[in-house]
C-alpha cells in the first residue's frame, strides 16, 4: 500500500527548482507534496505527484538524476497531538522515521503526512492497527 516518492537531485543554483516544476507542469504532472533539503552543491527534492511514471520520464529526459522510493502516507486529524499519536505508534513498534513532510491536501479536518521508514509494511500495519487511515496512490490521484 506504499506510495511512490520521486527523489530528484537538483543543482543548488538559481532557477533549478523552477526548471523542475516547469517541466512537470508542461507535462500535466501535478505536485501533491514536496520537500527540499539542500547542501552547498545540490538539493534533494522529494515529490509526491499524480503521475510518477510521466514525471520520472520527463525529468530523466532533461538529465535530472532521480530515485523512486516507497513511502508511507497516513491521514491524521488536524488537531494538536495527532501527529504525535501517529509517531508514538511507530515508536512503540520500534520503527524509525527517517524523515517526514506534509501533503498539500484539500480538507479542513485532516492532514496527510508522508513518512520514510525502515519497514513500510511494519509501519503500515502498526498505523492501521492503531486506527489510522493509510493513503494510497488512488487517494493521491483524487486530490
Amino acid at each position: 500500500m506504499a506510495i511512490k516518492q520521486l527523489t530528484v537531485f537538483v543543482p543548488n543554483k538559481k532557477g533549478e527548482i523552477v526548471s523542475v516544476t516547469d517541466i512537470l507542469a508542461k507535462n500535466n504532472v501535478n505536485i501533491r507534496a514536496l520537500s527540499i533539503a539542500e547542501t552547498e552543491d545540490f538539493g534533494i527534492l522529494r515529490l509526491i505527484v499524480n503521475d510518477e511514471t510521466t514525471a520520472e520520464k520527463v525529468l530523466k529526459e532533461n538529465e535530472y538524476l532521480i530515485k523512486t522510493v516507497d513511502v508511507v502516507g497516513v491521514k491524521i486529524g488536524d488537531a494538536p497531538g495527532k501527529l504525535t499519536g501517529a509517531l508514538d505508534v511507530l515508536d512503540k513498534a520500534d520503527i524509525n522515521v527517517e524523515y517526514l513532510y506534509a501533503f498539500m491536501a484539500r480538507t479542513e479536518k485532516h492532514a496527510y503526512v508522508v513518512l520514510r521508514v525502515e519497514d513500510n509494511s511494519a509501519a503500515e500495519n502498526a498505523l492501521a492497527d492503531a486506527g489510522f487511515k493509510l493513503i494510497t496512490e488512488a487517494d493521491i490521484n483524487k486530490l
